[in-house]
């Protein structure tokens, strides 16, 4: 039986994964999700089904278009890959029932989120602000989360952003932190709670840290924006999974 779980949210995932690259794709270009059928971005070609076999079309057409020779981004497949990795990974962590279901849910739309403002630098309203209420929801059935946790974590999350914003601005005359970073980070509270607002801050910019520092070393820092909401996606994620721990090893360390 458990094999047979993890192979239907194995193959799920896949699934997932493949409409995924097509929001990531049509989304920050105004493009519908719905229609039309998936086509070649240089040829225009409208990709047949067994042309849109998660992973195994990518394989059997070795990375081209069938119709016109383009290479297809290896990122196609490794972002269905991810949509498989991460359906097991939450039906291993939460078992195969509804807070799975919600913990996938968040973890695709922040996968989304990473790839679109990294490759964009903007988090549409569209993934970051249904997703507040989805975790509010998650919220009623997870006993792990209580309805006041997540509200808090919304307003919490978002407004310390903001405020960080606003110093930035105030003492820099430019801004510093988007709205759209805003919008995610209330999204990731009412998914997480108001207890893992600080660790997902802290990660994401000791992350981003790093990554402006290899940007200076590169002599490309002083004119590259750094999109924040690409460490923010990724370290909440982390967080959903391991931020419990994260914080019991935290303060058994500050008891001691």
């Amino acid at each position: 039986m458990i094999p047979f779980v993890y192979g239907c949210a194995a193959l799920f995932g896949l699934l997932v994964g493949s409409f995924l690259n097509v929001v990531i794709y049509r989304v920050p270009r105004g493009l519908s999700i719905v229609g039309p059928r998936s086509f070649c971005p240089r040829c225009r070609k409208k990709i047949s089904w067994y042309e849109n076999i998660p992973v195994a079309s990518y394989v059997a057409l070795r990375g081209r278009c069938r119709g016109c020779g383009e290479r297809i981004a290896v990122r196609y497949p490794l972002v269905e890959s991810a949509g498989a990795a991460l359906a097991l990974a939450a039906v291993y962590r939460y078992g195969f029932g509804v807070d799975a279901a919600f913990a996938f849910a968040i973890l695709m739309a922040l996968a989304a989120i990473t790839l679109i403002d990294w490759d964009f630098r903007i988090i549409p309203d569209g993934l970051s602000l249904p997703f507040i209420v989805v975790g509010l929801g998650w919220s009623l059935v997870n006993p792990g989360l209580t309805l006041a946790s997540s509200a808090l974590g919304a307003l919490a999350g978002g407004g310390s952003l903001f405020a960080i914003g606003a110093l930035y601005k105030l003492a820099r005359k430019t801004e510093g932190m988007g709205g759209g970073d805003v919008k995610l980070m209330a999204m990731i509270g009412a998914f997480l709670g108001i207890k893992l607002i600080a660790p997902v801050i802290l990660i994401a910019s000791f992350a981003g840290t790093l990554y402006a520092i290899v940007l200076l070393g590169s002599g490309k820092g002083a004119k590259t924006a750094v999109a924040f909401g690409s460490f923010l996606a990724p370290a909440a994620a982390f967080c959903l999974f391991f931020g419990d721990r994260l914080l019991a090893w935290y303060f058994r360390g500050f008891g001691r």
